[in-house]
């Protein structure tokens, strides 16, 4: 994956930005953690070496961002190959709160699909330079993605394969959403907030926000960016259908 231009990075937070580091390198994490904390705002809160620390000791020092190795020493762990990407999705259930950026060395587009439905928000490779690195996880900390315009193209063309969860799976998961809830999903997928979305449909925000949250829930997802791409799936369905027919 080609690293694309370096946006303007968010402005640095007023108390320090906390970040957890897991992976199976010690160098690996030293260096990342001298990186991140000879920014001065930046606060390595802890590291691990495999899942089974991680999972322990994230939850305690509760950090904003999760730095999280894809692949974790052997493939005997529950995830394989990608434990990492289990951790996230762990993780992400445990402290809904915390972001987690992937870092690999592996351009894989298998794990960078299944990163982002496990609830990461970010996905870089480990020959990123370090003002990158430090970009990226101040990203995601803002709540945002660092998924670039190509890679986010290749993300919507796995969820509109048929053969891998594409139009007949997304039919599935739209049945199990109440009316209400799938007029929700449409103004999530143009990317209104909570607030938005009260004041389109006439309703609290606190409505809104438990609507979501059932919503997430019935999808299966983690995050919001999530619940957008079922509604990008299901309106790349609907285009395909009405092909035909048009001109």
């Amino acid at each position: 994956m080609n690293q694309q231009p370096v946006a303007p990075a968010p402005a640095a937070p007023a108390t320090p930005l906390r970040v957890f580091i897991l992976d199976d390198h010690e160098v690996v994490r030293r260096g990342v953690r001298d990186l991140l904390e000879a920014e001065g705002d930046i606060e390595v809160v802890g590291e691990a070496g495999d899942a089974r620390q991680a999972l322990a000791r994230v939850p305690a020092v509760r950090p904003r961002v999760a730095v999280l190795d894809v692949r974790l020493g052997g493939t005997d762990g529950p995830g394989g190959d990608h434990e990492g990407i289990v951790v996230c999705r762990e993780l992400r259930a445990r402290v809904p709160e915390l972001a987690c950026l992937m870092l690999t060395s592996f351009d894989d587009d298998e794990a960078l699909f299944d990163a982002i439905m496990a609830g990461a928000s970010g996905y870089v490779l480990k020959q990123i330079d370090g003002a990158a690195l430090v970009h990226a996880v101040r990203t995601v900390a803002a709540g945002q993605s660092t998924l670039d315009p190509r890679t986010a193209t290749r993300v919507m063309e796995r969820l509109r394969d048929p053969e891998r969860g594409g139009p007949a799976e997304a039919e599935t998961e739209l049945d199990r959403l109440s009316p209400r809830e799938r007029e929700v999903l449409e103004l999530i997928g143009e990317g209104l907030t909570n607030r938005q979305i009260a004041d389109r449909l006439f309703l609290s925000e606190k409505t809104v926000k438990n609507r979501v949250s059932a919503i997430l829930s019935k999808l299966g997802v983690g995050r919001r960016v999530q619940a957008a791409m079922v509604v990008e799936r299901l309106r790349g369905h609907g285009r395909g259908q009405d092909g035909g027919s048009g001109g």
